[in-house]
């Protein structure tokens, strides 16, 4: 699973496409990730031609977004994070003290990308049932976290399989029946535990409140028994925030310099002072998730003595007197024994003298 390198919630600030093919925007990008506090900055790594035909239609959101003249293809191609931009952008991250990602979506970008070194994979959910792909993951040893976009449970479980497979064996399947009999194997699949996080996500930039269903996180974890998190496409840090409380151990969410940019992202994606308070309100929350235990806080020894109530007298009592119902009542004293005692100190005999209120 993933190790964050700053707190126990992963924070991943997704660059992804909003460099708009500039490199100077990308650098600034990686400026702003680092400023907010994320543990890391994510870039996408493509080739177009690879990614999508020339027939490939684009989606409602991208129509929406962009020129609806212009092909998907076309679209991808003034989005591609060159190849040389790469090294570059990866030593200005690690000058910023900010991890640099990259998701790759073809095998040969993966290829370039295992020359990097990179901490981690994310595997996007628009390959999560890309089984070559998918099995290539596995293949480099590295955490990975797959994000479960338009997915069903079953897409879930059968992209576990292949990576399974990968992690488990040197050679690639022969037949998907190969895959499902790894996947049976229980020892096999422990592997998972140590390398494998699973995001929920709605792919709908942006996604409707409606849509978002966080309940689904629960699902996931309860089936696959693995870490999950919560990739974020909707507007503001609401979600976001209520993922974390509900356990996600990975947020990401997509950002921008400037929301007006031209793009099929910017418009779903945060500004750089929302992005700072999104991880300034995530490091807020998990401070005060604590450890589990329920006992008194150290601030609040002063306010139990205030405020917990205590057996005192109704009346003046002198000593071998015998307490009663009339003579012995509860109330703030800043100290004596428990009002939890009521019941055990009528009948008993007063060893020394009280005043009215004063506390046994």
């Amino acid at each position: 699973m993933v190790k964050p390198s700053k707190s126990s919630i992963y924070i991943i600030a997704e660059a992804g496409v909003n460099h708009n093919g500039d490199l100077d925007r990308a650098m600034a990008l990686i400026d702003v990730a680092a400023a907010s506090g994320a543990d890391a900055v994510k870039f996408q790594t493509f080739s177009a031609s690879r990614l999508a035909s020339s027939t490939a239609p684009k989606a409602a959101y991208q129509q929406r977004t962009t020129n609806a003249d212009q092909s998907q293809l076309e679209m991808l191609r003034a989005l591609e994070l060159p190849l040389e931009w790469h090294e570059p952008l990866q030593r200005h991250a690690r000058h910023k003290g900010i991890q640099f990602l990259s998701t790759a979506f073809d095998k040969e970008s993966l290829a370039f990308l295992e020359t990097l070194n990179l901490p981690l994979y994310k595997i996007p959910s628009g390959e999560l049932t890309n089984g070559p792909l998918l099995w290539d993951f596995a293949r480099t040893g590295k955490p990975l976290v797959v994000s479960t976009g338009m997915a069903s449970l079953a897409d879930v479980e059968q992209a576990l399989a292949v990576l399974c497979h990968g992690m488990h064996e040197a050679e690639e399947p022969d037949s998907l029946h190969e895959v499902w009999q790894c996947w049976s194997d229980g020892i096999a699949r422990t592997r998972l535990q140590e390398r494998v996080s699973l995001l929920h996500c709605t792919s709908q930039y942006p996604a409707p409140l409606k849509e978002v269903n966080l309940m689904a996180m629960d699902t996931l974890s309860q089936a696959f028994h693995l870490p999950v998190g919560y990739s974020d496409h909707t507007q503001g840090n609401l979600v976001a925030l209520a993922a974390v409380a509900r356990g996600a151990r990975i947020i990401e969410k997509h950002f921008t310099l400037d929301r007006s940019l031209p793009g099929p992202d910017h418009k779903a994606s945060l500004e750089p002072e929302e992005l700072a308070t999104l991880v300034s309100d995530i490091r807020s929350l998990e401070s005060a998730f604590g450890d589990g235990y329920k006992g008194p806080q150290p601030s609040e020894w002063d306010t139990r003595l205030a405020a917990r109530q205590s057996l005192v007298t109704a009346m003046a009592v002198r000593e071998g007197e015998v307490f009663t119902e009339e003579n012995l009542t509860t109330g703030r004293a800043g100290g004596g024994l428990s009002a939890m005692l009521y019941w055990d100190q009528i009948g008993q005999r007063a060893q020394r003298d009280y005043e009215a209120g004063e506390a046994i």
